[in-house]
């Protein structure tokens, strides 16, 4: 049965969606150049004031990616962890809006959170690799790191939630195997696509090939609004549980695109990530 729910007010504990992130701690996801680069660069950094949610740092030209660590509070000990990819069409990554605040929220709920660069602009099979990479990184130091490994995700924004879909369909590990970390699984436990895009193909009615659902995919929540011009979801959760795969939609009518967690407070949309939080305790309690 279709998990649809347009509009649900959770309200857990009155929570504002704002919140100030701490000062992570940098990985390197490869340990020299990342397949198929002559360079290793984190990228340069600008901000941009224009937009309609205020003041936002974009990065691009990255062809070294980093995974910026951001440990829930108190002690380590094995906690469900989540992998964020901003998005930004695959040409930027919104680095705060869609990553560092999103860890401060993610960690707010007791979990790890890790923000992935991965590699940009247009490098959609390197930015797969990433993500591979990552999540199999993070299991190699799931001790050191106080990582439950069975309750790894990953959260992915706009052209990240495209990324994100990519990696939770993919059944095999798209580049050679570098070192033993990448003996450890690369598949995410769990899946969060907000206001994802390039999902849906709408001439041909179908999802591209590399984002086809089938069985063996994780769990997989899903949010965006109906004004939103890249507006996908709804044909694509069809298509999730047309293969089995269990999946929770959040559909609202307004509030456009790249927001992250600052929608006005007067929209329903605002309270997605009361939805994707709720959602998130169950898979991460199973």
């Amino acid at each position: 049965m279709r998990k649809l729910i347009i509009g649900l007010k959770l309200m857990l504990s009155g929570m504002p969606h704002s919140y100030a992130p701490a000062t992570p701690l940098t990985l390197d996801v490869w340990p020299g150049n990342a397949p198929g680069e002559t360079t290793s660069s984190p990228g340069t950094s600008e901000e941009d004031s224009e937009g309609s949610y205020g003041k936002i740092t974009k990065v691009t030209d990255v062809t070294g990616p980093q995974l910026f660590w951001y440990a829930a509070p108190g002690p380590i000990r094995p906690r469900p962890t989540v992998v964020i990819c901003p998005g930004g069409g695959y040409w930027i990554l919104a680095t705060d809006i869609e990553g560092s605040e999103i860890a401060a929220w993610i960690n707010s709920l007791g979990y790890n959170a890790a923000v992935l660069h991965y590699r940009v602009p247009n490098r959609r099979d390197g930015a797969l690799q990433d993500a591979q990479r990552a999540l199999s990184l993070l299991r190699s130091k799931s001790e050191t790191l106080g990582i439950d490994i069975h309750h790894l995700g990953i959260l992915g924004f706009s052209a990240g939630g495209h990324l994100v879909a990519r990696l939770s369909c993919c059944e095999s590990r798209s580049y050679d195997t570098v070192d033993e970390a990448d003996k450890f699984s690369s598949r995410p436990d769990f899946s969060l696509l907000i206001y994802p895009a390039y999902l849906w193909d709408k001439a041909g009615g179908q999802a591209p090939p590399e984002v086809q659902p089938h069985a063996g995919m994780p769990p997989v929540f899903l949010t965006q609004t109906r004004d939103d011009s890249h507006f996908e979801i709804e044909n694509y959760v069809g298509a999730l549980e047309a293969a089995g795969v269990p999946a929770h939609a959040a559909m609202y009518d307004s509030g456009g695109h790249g927001y992250g967690l600052r929608l006005d407070k007067s929209l329903q949309a605002h309270h997605w990530s009361d939805e994707a939080a709720a959602w998130l305790k169950l898979q991460t309690t199973k």
